[in-house]
């Protein structure tokens, strides 16, 4: 297909099937934090707004559940079918790390999902915000144990090679591998600022189509507020693992850089653009910042870290692609620190509400976490190239057996059905968005009933039925 081998249709297959996967455990971790703390503030305050804002996002997180749940099997299955020789070799380490997230994760999950999402009029309060906090630890510890098997793939440690088969021999270095605190940070945060940005957008959008009312101002309010916080943190998380990744993987920084050598006694620029060349061995049409690079990577004025040229040309990750994808991910993480300091401004000036250039923007802003999540997946994933195990396996030396034709086969069958299975999904999801927190009457948020039924499946957690058409309540003032 297209010229390519085997090993690139198997890499671009598990690339394009992650890319639909990772989006949904995101939002999956985001709101269910987010429906914790709602029904908290419920608890404590009693103020109804909470209460309903709990059921509206719970419908949009058992569609979003769900989904991951479909996805997630797929890419299960892929280590046995396109990269039999990794399995082989190493699931040792990766499938008891799997097998821990079911047990310790899923199963946590599964068993209080029910209560959650059906058990509100059937159990007592408590019992109810118990299960609700158990579903969000569940998530974290989902995340905690496939960020341990990712990161032991970047920086492997805790193992020894014992007949071409890896044996783990100390499974808390395995674990807590040299780069797994950095990516499980980065990642728990980016999967917060992702939900956060989503749910403002939400706000946003219903403000803009005169919808305005307590709930809805509500969740524009708690989003910014969390994104004030977040953003920071994620910034300097992100310079934390920078500083790890230079250590344990130099031809990464080196690339996606766009480094390609030091001169005696010069400072490392940064590089704002440019397009790195991997055959000239060259960045073409470079801006640079002097010294900044070196400040940035070694915290040093005039410091420096090894450029590509210092790595065998059969061990460079491709700069071209890592490059754009890293400055991809730090251009929306500025817009979003920019979006969350403008609404800290207009909240002083209580016009949080009102300024339709920033509704606009934290509209256009809501899949900006998510494209940030993919684009620093891609870095780091392209990045670890051509190592699938870093420094001990080679991906080339991972791939099943297969065909390029049975390759493309299952490339094109898995894009056909992805796009109209999740297309669906997702459009359905948006549509519950769209259809905004429900309002029974104007000024009654004490009097509001919710009913609830007796459902046969997760999904039936969400209506059978969503008009495409904004209620009638949408003008509705606060």
């Amino acid at each position: 297909m297209f010229g390519l081998t085997a090993l690139e249709l198997a890499r671009i297959q598990f690339g394009f099937t992650i890319s639909f996967h990772i989006v949904f455990p995101a939002i999956t971790i985001g709101l269910a934090s987010y429906l914790a703390v709602l029904e908290g503030l419920w608890l404590w305050k009693r103020d109804t707004v909470y209460r309903d804002l709990y059921h509206f996002w719970s419908k949009i997180f058992a569609v979003n559940f769900a989904m991951g749940v479909v996805s997630g099997l797929v890419m299960a299955y892929q280590f046995g079918t396109n990269w039999s020789y990794y399995s082989a070799f190493a699931g040792s380490i990766t499938g008891p790390l799997l097998a821990y997230e079911v047990l310790t994760a899923f199963f946590l999950e599964a068993g209080f999902l029910g209560v959650m999402l059906f058990g509100w009029n059937r159990v007592g309060p408590g019992l109810h915000f118990f299960s609700t906090i158990m579903v969000a630890l569940g998530t974290l510890l989902s995340a905690t144990w496939i960020l341990a098997s990712n990161s032991w793939m970047q920086t492997p440690q805790g193992f020894e090679i014992v007949d071409n088969v890896v044996v783990p021999v100390n499974w808390i270095e395995v674990i807590l591998n040299p780069s797994f605190p950095y990516r499980l940070a980065h990642m728990t945060v980016a999967a917060f600022l992702a939900t956060a940005l989503f749910v403002g957008a939400s706000g946003a959008w219903h403000l803009l189509r005169g919808n305005d009312n307590r709930r809805v101002r509500t969740m524009l309010s708690m989003a910014m507020w969390m994104l004030l916080v977040t953003a920071p943190v994620q910034i300097l998380i992100g310079d934390l693992h920078g500083l790890n990744t230079l250590k344990h993987q130099p031809a990464k920084i080196a690339a996606l850089e766009g480094h390609w050598e030091n001169k005696p006694g010069e400072a490392v620029p940064l590089t704002l653009f440019g397009w790195p060349d991997m055959e000239a061995e060259e960045t073409l049409y470079a801006l640079k910042v002097p010294h900044l690079g070196s400040l940035i990577l070694t915290h040093d004025w005039n410091g420096q870290f090894p450029g590509l040229k210092e790595f065998a040309p059969e061990d460079r990750p491709n700069s071209t692609v890592v490059f754009w994808s890293f400055r991809i991910m730090v251009g929306l993480g500025l817009l979003m620190l920019t979006l969350a300091v403008w609404a800290a401004w207009l909240r002083w000036r209580q016009k949080l509400y009102a300024s339709r250039p920033f509704l606009h923007f934290a509209t256009w802003m809501g899949p900006a976490g998510l494209v940030a999540i993919l684009a620093g997946w891609y870095t780091t994933e392209i990045g670890r190239q051509p190592w699938i195990v870093y420094g001990v396996m080679r991906t080339k030396d991972a791939v099943s057996n297969h065909s390029a034709l049975a390759m493309s086969v299952t490339l094109i069958a898995f894009v056909v059905v992805y796009f109209i299975v999740f297309g669906i999904g997702v459009r359905y999801m948006l549509k519950l968005v769209g259809k905004g927190p429900e309002v029974e009457e104007e000024d009654s948020l004490e009097d509001e009933r919710h009913s609830s039924g007796r459902p046969a499946r997760p999904l039936s957690a969400a209506p059978d039925q969503v008009d495409s058409d904004i209620p009638a309540n949408q003008h509705e003032r606060a």
